[in-house]
């Protein structure tokens, strides 16, 4: 009977395992990453805000995004909002709820989704919770936080950190203002710096605050999933694997109310230890290829990217089969790809089509479609967007001054949207491509083949699909290439895109511009 018992456990758990993998629907092919503060301003006071990003929606849904990505909006103390104060508001700022539910509207009236920036791995240290623990060692919010003496810091050995690409911060154990730092006080933990304190996952209070915070979102506000920041630290590196389990529990939470909620996950690290996560987070952003997608473009090298991201997706697929890989090629932490290809629109063009033949969920960095630079710090990878010249362009924001996107290095978007060979048009015209070649737009089940094109300066591949495969090669080069079909693709008879008028297909032989991309189809 125990046996049985346990073979029935096992059944019920692998099936709910398989049921919560299950994709609900065809998760959505583009998204568009928006930094609140720098986008588009609507009432002149310099700030990006909401209701500047729903009078450009027409132009978000022109250039092809079908999903949104909002940096943080809620009430925060930092021009970023990394740091929230307030889980259920919206900051001043940046307009008020009325303004977000109307932006929602909006962007579902033309069938666009919104992902709602979820800050769960720390508050901010003006939050009411974490003064209520500052202040009392016996309120009920103490224990919400992570606390430990120097002693037992010590004595873990976790005094000190080494620095990541996502955390500079070396020494995470922080005293509070006003307190003493003898051996036997207790100092918190913010791994990111002293203002940002990290959560404590094992409340189980906390837990379900943050549930209902999920829930509240989904169906008081209606957004139509998350963006989920610092998702590989939810809990500190000695606990590192208990986050699978907790977002698992997260998932599950907010499916009870929204079974077809989007998550996507922001795990930092190598696609080995990314792969683990997609149990509980159905996509998450794919960092590895991000990073070879930077260095081909601004090397013009193939590094066996076709075999490295197989790989990933083996990986990725023994923990969710329905897992969506989101590529990128820069973010908001990240300096622009403009910026770490030298300015080159050559090699930014090659970075765009790169981006957007390969499978998964492309992701575009506002500006990133204007060809906008900027290298750390921080505040000059996320200057203002350009949308018309600076003397007539009211929506433009006017929080900094910029250092690197200027009129002078980047043509605003009125100027490239008239301008055919503009690097806002092949962007809109690769994304006008991937959505309506099916081949190209799959996003669950990874479509990808290597091929059999060998050569340097060239990158090939297949992608394979029920309604016909085609065929895409890169010349990655500065020079013209010419490349001799083999046999295995001496299918590809027709031409379905190319990114310049000049590349022929004369038999066997293609021939390809410097910085170009062909489509080839039965």
């Amino acid at each position: 009977m125990r046996r049985f018992l346990h073979c029935f456990l096992f059944l019920i758990s692998t099936h709910r395992l398989l049921a919560q993998n299950q994709p609900v629907g065809e998760p959505p092919r583009v998204g568009y990453q928006i930094f609140v503060r720098s986008f588009a301003d609507s009432n002149g006071d310099g700030i990006g805000d909401i209701n500047g990003i729903t009078a450009k929606l027409d132009y978000l849904q022109q250039i092809g995004a079908d999903v949104l990505w909002l940096t943080p909006v809620s009430p925060s103390p930092s021009y970023h909002k990394y740091d929230v104060t307030d889980y259920r508001g919206i900051d001043p700022e940046f307009g008020t709820m009325a303004d977000f539910k109307r932006l929602l509207t909006e962007a579902h009236r033309r069938k666009m989704k919104v992902l709602f920036d979820f800050v769960i791995n720390h508050s901010s240290s003006q939050h009411p919770w974490f003064k209520a623990a500052v202040a009392d060692r016996q309120s009920p919010y103490r224990n919400w936080y992570v606390w430990m003496s120097q002693r037992a810091i010590d004595s873990m050995g976790v005094a000190y950190r080494e620095r990541t690409a996502d955390s500079w911060e070396l020494r995470p154990w922080h005293t509070p203002r006003g307190e003493s730092a003898s051996p036997d006080a207790e100092k918190y933990y913010g791994l990111f710096w002293g203002g940002m304190p990290d959560l404590n996952m094992d409340n189980q209070s906390l837990r379900r605050e943050l549930y209902d915070i999920g829930r509240f979102w989904l169906t008081e506000v209606g957004v139509d999933g998350f963006r989920l920041d610092a998702a590989k630290h939810i809990y500190p590196q000695w606990d590192v694997a208990k986050n699978h389990q907790f977002w698992q529990e997260f998932r599950q939470a907010l499916q009870t109310v929204k079974p077809d909620v989007l998550l996507l996950g922001e795990v930092w690290d190598t696609a080995d230890k990314v792969a683990p996560y997609f149990k509980g987070l159905p996509a998450n952003f794919h960092f590895d290829a991000c990073f070879a997608l930077q260095n081909m473009a601004k090397t013009g090298r193939d590094s066996s990217l076709v075999s490295k991201l197989l790989a990933d997706y083996a990986a990725y697929g023994k923990e969710n089969p329905a897992f969506v890989s989101a590529t990128m090629v820069n973010n908001h932490d990240q300096n622009r790809i403009g910026s770490i290809v030298g300015g080159d629109p050559n090699r930014m063009r090659v970075a765009a089509s790169l981006l957007l033949t390969l499978p998964g969920q492309p992701w575009i960095y506002y500006g990133e479609e204007l060809g906008m630079l900027g290298t750390k710090p921080d505040e000059l990878i996320r200057e203002p967007f350009l949308w018309t010249t600076r003397a007539t362009d009211t929506a433009r924001t006017r929080w900094q001054t910029p250092r690197f996107s200027t009129d002078s290095t980047v043509a605003p978007l009125s100027q490239q949207q008239t301008d055919p060979k503009s690097l806002y048009n092949h962007y809109r015209k690769l994304i006008a491509l991937r959505r309506q070649t099916p081949a190209l737009a799959q996003v669950l089940n990874p479509n990808l083949q290597p091929s059999s094109i060998r050569q340097d300066g060239v990158l090939a591949f297949v992608r394979p699909h029920a309604s016909g495969d085609v065929l895409v090669v890169h010349n990655l080069g500065n020079v013209p290439s010419t490349v001799t079909l083999p046999t295995a693709e001496r299918r590809f008879r027709n031409m379905l895109f190319t990114s310049e008028a000049t590349a022929t297909l004369q038999k066997d032989q293609l021939t390809l511009p410097p910085y170009s991309v062909v489509v080839l189809r039965k």
